[in-house]
C-alpha cells in the first residue's frame, strides 16, 4: 500500500463542503462554525478564522502525534466554566498533516455537529451530531 493510500485512510475525502456546515458548542455557546472543516481521524479541524477567540485561552499543554507533530492546546472558557485543553491545533505539523496547520479540533465534551441541511431530493433535514471525546 502506497504512503498516499495510508494517508487517505486518515483524511476525509475533502472539506465539509456546501450544505455541510459544522458547529462546535460547549455550555450552549458556539465556539466555532464553518463549512470549511477537514476531518482527520474522525475529528473536524476548523479554520482559525472560524473560532470565536473570546472563549479560547492558550494552554501550556502539548502532546505529540507521530505523524502530525506537536499539538498545542487551548482551554475553553465560558463564563466561570473552564474546559482545560478542550481544543487543540498543530502550529507546525509534519509534512503528512500540513492540511491542518493552525486548524482547531475539539474534545472533552465539546459538541461537534453538522448543521441540518435540506436534502434536495426528499426535502427532509438530515443531521449528524456527536460529542467530541465521548
Amino acid at each position: 500500500m502506497a504512503f498516499k493510500d495510508v494517508l487517505n485512510r486518515f483524511f476525509d475525502a475533502g472539506k465539509a463542503g456546501h450544505g455541510n456546515r459544522v458547529r462546535a458548542t460547549w455550555q450552549d455557546v458556539t465556539l466555532a462554525e464553518s463549512d470549511d472543516t477537514i476531518v482527520v481521524e474522525g475529528n473536524h479541524y476548523f479554520p482559525p478564522e472560524s473560532i470565536d477567540r473570546q472563549y479560547f485561552h492558550k494552554s501550556t499543554q502539548q502532546s505529540v502525534c507521530p505523524w502530525k507533530g506537536v499539538a498545542g492546546y487551548f482551554d475553553v472558557v465560558v463564563g466561570d466554566q473552564v474546559n482545560p485543553g478542550a481544543a487543540w491545533y498543530y502550529p507546525e505539523p509534519k509534512a503528512a498533516a500540513v492540511q491542518i496547520k493552525d486548524r482547531v479540533a475539539f474534545w472533552r465534551g465539546v459538541r461537534v455537529e453538522r448543521l441540518p441541511a435540506v436534502d434536495a431530493v426528499s426535502g427532509t433535514q438530515q443531521r449528524l451530531a456527536r460529542t467530541a471525546g465521548s
